[in-house]
């Protein structure tokens, strides 16, 4: 990688060569032939990922107007929005709510647990709700949703199902296809960003909807929107040669280009290696007596966030791995000065986590907390290669 620094926050992610190639080709016309392939080839390769019987939207922005675009086209003025949150970004679906005039209930998690599903059992036993939103994984705690045991209940009592992917997205299995527990019990909607677990510079959103989050559009008959209006955009996904917006050509081949490798690598064993990557980086901090806020048993495979041991300062910590070249991000809200968050996705591999797992012992050394780097990049090989 030509990068000078291991970007390990929990997005952007480390981009490689082949992906910088791609964006830099030559800007060409949002109409031309040659561009117009890349852009058709790219979407078919997110439907082919989402397994999705409906549409996928692949557009200029970022997370954010991927939560919009969901949100706006299934639920309306008026109705009901459950949201169930496992960190800062689950609860980002509230102001989204509030600003189109939905109504909103929301279950919220203690940082580092799930939301537990008889919860969310007995909120839907007392209130119709047009949707409710799951972040599969979230940024600012690194806990996973338990999709197994949240869909089938939400689609018993008729809701769609809104799952942010932002942080999961080609790293977690994120099927829509699957039916979970019973027949028609499949996730509605899919939204992510370009640059996480997909390994592309920021600047896409990315939204898939299956065959009845389309048909609750359809009864919509206006929303309060217009580049976030899925109607206006499902022309262009069929048929990228038209127009409704000038879309962002170089990030699309460079979408196109990191799409190529998440198809070649292959999903399951893309799936495979994210979780093994997790577990091990986890594991190895351990042995520097960092504490991960996520118990093993609900921790997602695309970050950690990792509890200081007693006496390290985190602006000390994080600026001195930074000199070294590692770049960490800092927790958010009431866990900041007492936690860092380090990504394991996309285009990172078994030797760059080595290489981050050793510096942050160097770094640890090197501010008076003494560490075994041996010991932790032993343990990080061992998990990896046994899968424990």
């Amino acid at each position: 990688m030509r990068n000078e620094e291991m970007l390990l926050i929990p997005g952007p992610t480390p981009v490689i060569d082949s992906i910088y190639d791609a964006m830099s080709s030559e800007t060409r016309g949002h109409t031309d032939p040659r561009f117009v392939e890349i852009y058709k080839r790219s979407i078919e390769r997110t439907r082919e990922m989402f397994k999705t019987d409906g549409e996928v939207f692949v557009v200029s922005g970022s997370g954010t107007i991927g939560m919009e675009m969901a949100l706006v086209n299934t639920v309306a003025a008026g109705e009901r929005l459950l949201i169930i949150s496992h960190g800062y970004f689950g609860d980002r679906f509230i102001q989204l709510g509030k600003a189109f005039g939905i109504e909103i209930d929301v279950l919220q998690a203690e940082w580092g647990k799930q939301v537990n599903p008889a919860e969310v059992e007995q909120k839907l036993s007392e209130n119709t709700y047009k949707a409710v939103t799951i972040t599969h994984a979230d940024t600012s705690t690194g806990v996973a949703a338990d999709l197994d045991a949240l869909v089938p209940i939400i689609k018993k009592h008729g809701a769609l199902v809104i799952l942010d992917g932002v942080c999961a997205t080609a790293a977690m299995e994120e099927d829509m296809s699957k039916e979970y527990s019973g027949p028609g019990n499949k996730i509605d909607v899919v939204l992510t960003g370009s640059q996480k677990a997909i390994g592309v510079p920021p600047g896409l959103a990315i939204v898939a909807f299956n065959q009845t989050a389309l048909d609750a559009r359809e009864k919509m008959a206006q929303i309060p929107a217009y580049y976030c209006d899925i109607k206006n955009w499902i022309p262009i996904m069929q048929d990228p040669s038209k127009y409704f917006a000038t879309p962002p050509v170089n990030l699309i081949y460079a979408y196109d280009a990191g799409m190529k490798l998440v198809m070649e690598e292959g999903l399951e064993k893309r799936y495979a290696r994210h979780t093994a990557f997790g577990r091990a980086v986890r594991g190895a901090l351990r042995e520097y007596g960092m504490t991960p806020l996520a118990e093993e048993d609900v921790a997602a495979s695309t970050l950690s966030c990792i509890l200081y041991p007693e006496g390290v300062n985190d602006a000390e910590f994080r600026s001195a791995l930074g000199k070294k070249g590692i770049i960490v991000a800092g927790a958010l809200a009431h866990l900041g000065g007492k936690a860092f968050r380090i990504g394991h996705m996309g285009n990172t591999t078994e030797e760059m986590l080595i290489s981050a797992i050793e510096k942050i012992g160097e770094t640890l050394n090197e501010i008076g907390h003494e560490v075994t780097i041996e010991n932790a990049v032993k343990r990080f090989k061992e998990s990896v290669s046994t899968g424990v």
